[in-house]
């Protein structure tokens, strides 16, 4: 049995808040020496300590993509950080099988003053690798970060975006055995992040490297990776397959920001048992299917649909509502169609809410991720949901009875 990649055992990062402590010059040292009396005048202060990490337990093995996730101020980016060695943890230890490439920060690991061209050799150096190594990579290196016009222009004079494009690049083209991914990747535009995740399945199935993945955009999470850690106030929640990493993200995402976490209250005789998209594509309506269920002997009036749209960053950019007459007994198909969306290409998410007559009202945050497509529609996918319960452009829609 194989060795992990990556084992973290107990990893604890403490950090202390307020001043940091007076800096003591050598003209204070003799000034003290020669008045004893002053080592004891200054009272010892009591500063407060902060745990960015508390008891980190994992390991991961060679091949793996992880996407590292939780909201702001859970420890994702001190967790890389003790990965990448870049500070070391208060308790614990970390084992690493491999040489390792960070993207942490835009820059990171790159001078200002010298050029495109001489920092690639500088940061393939501090990776470990060989001058031959990095001249064999050097043209996919240039090719994949489209910069060659700017390949001998100072470092300084890049845009953020740039700098991101050349410092993924190299981290990627230079074969290190881990790669640790922040959301350094935002800056970018769609394009290039489209490119990236490209790139990093792309050497996680070929060459059988490592990935940890931070990010906010679960659209991107849940195409890179299969398995995710989900943090939250410095420990670990949970760590388990992509989609019920994701649902407990979300889970605690809403509670902080609400107060109150997602409505569990049953619907009375009615379920939803499926949402899907059958058609996202920019400049057309977007097709928004549920698979419903009337369990009652007669028909329900007055439905009311709320769909709330999110970009990748959870921020809600629209809503569309539908008001339906009537659902007759048994099972049907339900398409609204939202006309005038206009969302531009990207990532995207969907949260329902529905409400009927003297029955009650159910809302379940992002039941599911999309991707906006800017020339074809491409394949609808499905997320089943059995038994959840449950200004605007134009809308309409349409039943289709099924049973």
């Amino acid at each position: 049995m194989s060795k992990p990649v990556i084992l973290a055992e107990n990893i604890s990062k403490q950090y202390q808040l307020g001043e940091m402590e007076p800096y003591v010059a050598l003209r204070d040292v003799i000034a003290k020496s020669l008045n004893p009396k002053k080592w004891f005048t200054n009272k010892e202060s009591h500063r407060e300590t902060f745990w960015a990490l508390k008891d980190i337990n994992f390991s991961i093995e060679k091949g793996e993509v992880i996407g590292l996730i939780g909201s702001n101020g859970a420890g994702k980016s001190t967790l890389l950080k003790v990965l990448s060695r870049i500070t070391s943890p208060t308790t614990g230890k970390i084992t690493l099988r491999g040489r390792v490439a960070s993207l942490l920060e835009v820059g990171t690991g790159f001078h200002p003053e010298l050029t495109g061209r001489e920092n690639v050799f500088l940061n393939g150096a501090v990776l470990g690798m060989t001058k031959r190594e990095i001249s064999k990579k050097f043209d996919e290196i240039v090719e994949f970060a489209e910069v060659e016009k700017f390949l001998d222009t100072p470092v300084k004079r890049y845009s953020s975006g740039m700098r991101v494009r050349l410092a993924f690049a190299v981290a990627a083209h230079l074969e290190p055995e881990i790669l640790l991914v922040d959301e350094v990747l935002a800056v970018g535009d769609t394009q290039f992040q489209k490119k990236c995740l490209g790139k990093m399945d792309e050497v996680t199935k070929e060459d059988g490297r490592t990935i940890i993945f931070v990010s906010h955009n679960m659209g991107a999470i849940q195409s890179l990776c299969k398995s995710c850690v989900v943090l939250n106030q410095g420990k670990i929640v949970t760590i388990a397959d992509t989609d019920k990493a994701v649902q407990e993200y979300l889970r605690l995402t809403n509670s902080q920001e609400s107060g109150t976490g997602p409505f569990d209250t049953k619907i009375k005789n009615f379920t939803i048992e499926q949402i899907r998209l059958s058609q996202m594509q920019y400049s057309k309506p977007l097709i928004t299917e549920l698979l419903v269920t009337n369990n009652t002997d007669k028909e329900l009036n007055n439905i009311r649909v709320g769909i709330q749209i999110f970009n990748s960053q959870l921020a809600r950019i629209m809503t569309v509502t539908a008001k339906i007459d009537a659902i007759p007994k048994g099972k049907h198909k339900l398409e609204i169609s939202a006309e005038d969306t206009n969302l531009p290409p990207g990532n995207y998410s969907i949260s329902l809410g529905l409400g009927l007559l003297d029955t009650g009202i159910f809302y379940r945050p992002q039941l599911l991720f999309f991707e906006m497509q800017p020339t074809s529609v491409i394949d609808p996918f499905i997320v089943s949901r059995r038994d959840v319960l449950g200004s605007c452009p134009p809308t309409d829609y349409k039943i289709t009875q099924l049973s």
